[in-house]
């Protein structure tokens, strides 16, 4: 080959299927192939590909030999996964499976969606075969299993028809009424004769999704969060360190070292960076954690905590605020009218709400953690968290295409929120932005401090008893604490 010839395309083994079907519909050669199966031209590199790949497999039902059809393709809102098929034509045995393509996400993921009707059911759901699903109302709790990719409505479908199978085969009179009146619920909710209902999915591998909706959720109806895995959950998913405890090997979590300037009896001293030893959330193996307070005017001190994997380059930041629980919450209203105000300081906890009725935001707590920005900042983030949720995750060079099977409305409202979000970032579009935070532990910087500021509006609340409930603080005794024991 000459050395001025440009290399030859690697192929995109996980292309959108609408983008296979345009192929399709535009080769003139759209013969090649067996009729269920027809090939397609890569205008790219030239050759011929197969929409979906097959292999021969033992049927594990009636061990003869059977077909098994791959396809390798990219999910809207999700990333590459391969849906797989097989089917005997022996004993007519079929089986359908879905697995994850993509590398384990250094972070768990946890999703809370409360179904109220029944266009909720229609929600798209990706369950990876190491995610848990509970549904509360049923007090009933999926283990990890057969990964699948369905909507609610499937996914409580299939439930109901497992649970019906096992009412058949139970004998016990006890458990045969407890799966039938579960069962029975289950009909109900199909039915749309039993909302709401709660459904939740727990993922350590942060491979699971539910889809969100265009329009802002009611507070409380969608909630995603995520978090770091226990070192048990990082053994489930064979990621734990196995050179711990060998000689010569790097220092177990929790071995003492001491930061610079801290002993142990000694305050944190503000701007000073402490260093000690952490486990890392992605492979669990030895890292440096970096502890930083910092005081900021008028507020509170905070501490951020940067944690960084030289073995597996996994990075995390954090902001946490200290102090006693106040009495009430805050409520923050930012009037951002130019690019002056897009560069406030802004700190929000993991325990804030934020909103923004212009832009048609509202980012429940927990989503983004601790924050600790500027406006344009927090709101780029949001953008991007969005952008790559929404749009095409692993085709870079297409990122303003959304997915193939988005319909042509719900892509047109996506297009319109995301102009919006960019005329703010911009400082083209005034806009509001409301923080919520019960635990009064968020901040907007004040542009006119001590004095009042005419756009910053700063008001304490009482907090709601589901407040309250949700942060524990019904059940905090801080006072004769002892007494009972």
């Amino acid at each position: 080959m000459s050395p001025n010839a440009a290399p030859t395309p690697r192929p995109d083994l996980f292309e959108d299927v609408g983008k296979r079907v345009e192929k399709l519909s535009s080769d003139q050669n759209g013969a090649a192939g067996s009729p269920t199966n027809p090939k397609v031209t890569d205008p790219d590199t030239g050759t011929d590909q197969k929409m979906v790949d097959e292999i021969d497999s033992l049927c594990m039902n009636c061990q003869e030999e059977g077909t098994t059809r791959l396809l390798l393709t990219r999910i809207p809102y999700f990333k590459e996964i391969i849906l797989m098929s097989f089917y005997c034509p022996h004993c007519h045995f079929r089986n359908n499976d879905i697995q994850s393509a993509g590398e384990i996400q250094q972070r768990g993921c946890r999703y809370v969606f409360k179904a109220s009707d029944m266009e909720d059911l229609s929600r798209q759901v990706i369950r990876s075969d190491t995610a848990t699903v509970r549904i509360t109302e049923l007090d009933l709790e999926i283990p990890p299993g057969r990964g699948q990719l369905t909507n609610i409505e499937g996914l409580l479908r299939g439930i109901v028809d497992g649970l019906m199978q096992q009412v058949q085969m139970v004998e016990q009179p006890e458990l045969h009424d407890i799966l039938n009146s579960t069962s029975l619920k289950g009909r109900q909710m199909l039915a749309g004769e039993s909302f709401p209902f709660t459904l939740e999915i727990d993922d350590p591998a942060g491979n699971s999704f539910i889809q969100p909706s265009v329009i802002p959720e009611p507070d409380g109806k969608y909630v995603r969060s995520e978090y770091d895995r226990t070192s048990q959950q990082n053994q489930e998913l064979s990621l734990t360190d196995t050179t711990r405890g060998v000689e010569g090997a790097s220092p177990t979590v929790g071995a003492v070292r001491e930061g610079k300037g801290l002993t142990t009896d000694s305050d944190i001293v503000p701007d000073e960076v402490y260093t000690f030893p952490a486990s890392c959330p992605g492979c669990s193996r030895p890292c440096a954690t970096n502890m930083k307070m910092v005081e900021i005017p008028h507020f509170k001190n905070v501490v951020i905590m940067s944690t960084v994997c030289e073995s597996c380059g996994y990075r995390s930041n954090e902001v946490k605020t200290g102090g006693e629980v106040p009495s009430k919450g805050r409520r923050i209203v930012l009037e951002v009218e130019d690019a002056e105000d897009l560069g406030r300081d802004v700190l929000k906890s993991e325990s804030c709400h934020l909103s923004s009725p212009e832009l048609a935001l509202s980012v429940q707590p927990g989503t983004l953690g601790g924050r600790f920005t500027t406006v344009e900042g927090l709101l780029t983030q949001i953008r991007d968290d969005l952008h790559s949720n929404i749009y095409d995750m692993g085709d870079r060079t297409h990122a303003s295409i959304p997915g193939d099977s988005l319909d042509e409305e719900t892509k047109r409202t996506w297009e319109s929120f995301f102009a919006d979000l960019d005329l703010a970032i911009k400082a083209e579009k005034k806009f509001t932005i409301v923080l919520e935070d019960p635990l009064a532990a968020s901040y907007v910087q004040s542009l006119t401090a001590p004095d009042p500021d005419p756009q910053l509006t700063i008001e304490d609340y009482d907090r709601t008893d589901e407040e309250e409930e949700d942060l524990g603080l019904k059940d905090m005794k801080v006072d004769d604490y002892e007494e009972g024991v």
